[in-house]
């Protein structure tokens, strides 16, 4: 007789765990918003002036033995397109739990921010929580730049990245906790020898910094479809390191026990947030103290708008000030790419 499994976490629409450790990603949320999370194909022939590929990156070394990939996004060249395009590496967020690279939701954003901005675009497949645990994601972010190092010492081959990227300007740019990667993995590239790679910026867009203690925002304002604090909380306690909580420096980067960010070394920054983002407050503590650190940090606030609005392909269609907001978003951080 086989005894079924049982139920022991639910992340309602999003994610289910089940006593044998078993982990179902099925949507169950409503019926209309599953387009968005399901997977688009890539497409090496142009779309909308956009074409896609995936590659593999590394190898990552897990019990199972997985392979590293990652989405490239590349814009159709333009009269205007006179010298090589910036690389924007991008970290997908989902609570490190959920989505993927090639989900419709980043699709629809990042084929217009390519274009948008003249940058080529490398979205690594990060590996996902509960069954790997942070620090995964962010070696896997990591080892993204690493195989970008490759291709500009011409120890690994690209051909999208050989003939159209500039080297010597990479930006790490991040959703939600894809935010959290954007920290994350440009401190620790901080130290390291990237030569002929030169990593000159971040964008941390709604990034994933909370604390254990709520804060007033997390408290007074309203939650939306994608995030509740429920869903916060559950995501985060699969993917923070067992026996830790929210202060943990993977989501409290200006905590106490965190490195001092004055001790460390970024790039610029650029913080943006969401003005009804469960998330503000914390994600202002955080600016506030770069700003302390004496860290270069601009700020960008898009207001009105709640935590990844822009990633609700439904909202940005139907609602002209989201849309607008969206475009203001991808016009601020095309502006912070060409200043560097």
């Amino acid at each position: 007789m086989v005894q079924e499994k049982k139920l022991v976490e639910d992340v309602y629409g999003w994610l289910r765990i089940y006593d044998d450790g078993s982990v179902d990603r099925t949507w169950r949320g409503p019926p209309e918003a599953k387009f968005m999370i399901d997977p688009v194909a890539p497409h090496e022939q142009f779309i909308e002036g956009v074409a896609t590929r995936d590659v593999t990156t590394a190898m990552i070394t897990t019990n199972e033995g997985s392979i590293h990939c990652a989405r490239l996004y590349l814009p159709e060249k333009t009269t205007k397109d006179n010298k090589k395009l910036p690389i924007v590496i991008h970290f997908h967020g989902g609570g490190f739990c959920i989505t993927e690279a090639n989900s419709y939701m980043y699709y629809h954003v990042y084929t217009k921010f390519v274009r948008c901005t003249r940058s080529i675009c490398v979205s690594p497949f990060l590996r996902q929580a509960p069954e790997h645990r942070l620090p995964a994601a962010i070696d896997d972010g990591l080892a993204t730049l690493q195989w970008l190092q490759l291709v500009a010492k011409g120890e690994a081959c690209d051909p999208w990245l050989e003939e159209h990227g500039d080297f010597n300007k990479v930006f790490l740019i991040g959703d939600s906790t894809g935010g959290n990667l954007v920290h994350e993995v440009a401190a620790r590239v901080g130290s390291v020898d990237l030569s002929p790679v030169r990593l000159v910026g971040g964008i941390l867009i709604h990034p994933g910094f909370v604390r254990s203690v709520r804060s007033r925002s997390e408290i007074e304002l309203p939650q939306s479809p994608f995030q509740t604090l429920e869903m916060l909380d559950k995501l985060l306690n699969l993917a923070l390191p067992i026996g830790s909580n929210k202060d943990h420096p993977f989501t409290c980067p200006m905590g106490v026990a965190a490195p001092p960010l004055d001790g460390l070394k970024l790039p610029s920054f650029l913080l943006c947030i969401a003005e009804k983002d469960l998330m503000r407050d914390t994600e202002m503590e955080y600016y506030e103290a770069m700003k302390k650190a004496n860290k270069e940090i601009d700020l960008f606030v898009s207001e009105g708008m709640t935590h990844a609005f822009y990633l609700n392909k439904i909202a940005v269609d139907m609602d002209p000030n989201v849309s607008a907001q969206m475009d203001a978003l991808i016009e601020r951080v095309k502006e912070f790419i060409e200043k560097h």
